[in-house]
C-alpha cells in the first residue's frame, strides 16, 4: 500500500480547511454580483418600421463607489456585450459623493461595445458633473443635458432626448424637446417624475432611474409613502397622458452592500422596441 506524502496530506488539510472559506468568499462574490435582466416589449405608435426589434439596454443607479461592488457592473457590462444591444443608455447616478472615484466610471463602463448615451442625475450634480460628464465623454459616449442627437439605426433616425436632473432643478423639457417633430425617439431623464412633464398624447418613451425599485419595496407601504412625496412611478413600465414610462431599478446598493434592497433587486434592462401590427 502506497502513503500519502507530508504534502499531500498537507494539501487535503489545508483543502478542508479553505473549503468553507473558499464557499463563503464565492457565496459574498455571487451576492455582491447579483442582479436581473429584465427583458421588455415596448410598442411605440410612431416608431419607424425599421426600427422594430431594435435592442435598448437601460444602466441607472451605479452608484460607483460608496460601498457599491465594482464587480456588479463589470459583471452587467459584460452580460450586456454578451446581449449584443444596438444602443445602451445610461440614465444617471454614476457615483453618490464627490468622495468617489470619477475616474472609475471611464474605466467600468469602457468596455461597452455599443453605441451608448447618458443623461447625470442627482447625485452628479451634487458631486462633480463636469468630471462626470467628461468621464462619460472619454469613453465616446454622449452626454445629453436639455438637448436631443439624432442617431442613425438601420437606416433610419432615432431621436435621442436628454432632459437633465429635475430633483436638482437643472431639467428644461421644452428645450430638450426643441426639433422633435414625433418619429422614432426615445426620452432620457434621470428622474421618474419628469415624465408627467412631456407633450401628453405624443407617443414617448421615456427611460428613467432614480427610486431604486423604491430600495426597500413593502406592499402598498412604500407605494403609499413615495405617492405623498409625488413619485408614483418607481419602478416598472407605465402609461402616463399617452406617453410611456420605465423606471430601472438601478445597480447599486444592494447584496453585499451596507444598503440593502427589499423585493427590488438591481436591475439591467434590456427594451426591445415594437411598431404597431
Amino acid at each position: 500500500m502506497k502513503h500519502p506524502t507530508r504534502r499531500q496530506v498537507f494539501t487535503a488539510m489545508s483543502a478542508a480547511v479553505l473549503s468553507p472559506m473558499v464557499a463563503r468568499a464565492e457565496r459574498r462574490l455571487i451576492a455582491n454580483e447579483y442582479y436581473e435582466v429584465t427583458w421588455v416589449d415596448v410598442t411605440l405608435a410612431g416608431l419607424h418600421p425599421s426600427h422594430d426589434g431594435l435592442r435598448i439596454a437601460q444602466l441607472s443607479d451605479l452608484h460607483i463607489g460608496n460601498d457599491v461592488p465594482d464587480g456588479r457592473i463589470i459583471s452587467a457590462v459584460r452580460a450586456v456585450n454578451e446581449l449584443n444591444p444596438d444602443l445602451v443608455v445610461y440614465t444617471g447616478d454614476f457615483v453618490s459623493t464627490r468622495r468617489d472615484p470619477v475616474t472609475r466610471v471611464q474605466q467600468l463602463l469602457q468596455p461597452i461595445s455599443a453605441p451608448t448615451v447618458a443623461v447625470l442625475g442627482n447625485h452628479d450634480h451634487w458631486s462633480r458633473p463636469a468630471e462626470t460628464r467628461k468621464a462619460l465623454e472619454l469613453n465616446g459616449t454622449t452626454v445629453l443635458q436639455n438637448e436631443n442627437s439624432v442617431f442613425r439605426f438601420k437606416g433610419a433616425d432615432l431621436r435621442l432626448i436628454g432632459i437633465d436632473d429635475s430633483t436638482t432643478k437643472n431639467d428644461d423639457v421644452e428645450k430638450s424637446l426643441k426639433g422633435f417633430a414625433g418619429g422614432s425617439s426615445l426620452v432620457l431623464s434621470h428622474t421618474p417624475s419628469v415624465a408627467k412633464k412631456l407633450p401628453p398624447q405624443a407617443g414617448l418613451l421615456c427611460l428613467s432611474g432614480h427610486t431604486h425599485g423604491g430600495q426597500f419595496d413593502v406592499p402598498k407601504l412604500t407605494e403609499g409613502l413615495l405617492q405623498t412625496i409625488g413619485m408614483p412611478w418607481y419602478k416598472g413600465h407605465y402609461d402616463i397622458t399617452g406617453n410611456q414610462l420605465y423606471v430601472n431599478r438601478g445597480l447599486g446598493f444592494g447584496h453585499g452592500t451596507r444598503l440593502p434592497r427589499i423585493n427590488s433587486d438591481p436591475e439591467v434592462t434590456i427594451l426591445t422596441l415594437r411598431s404597431p401590427s
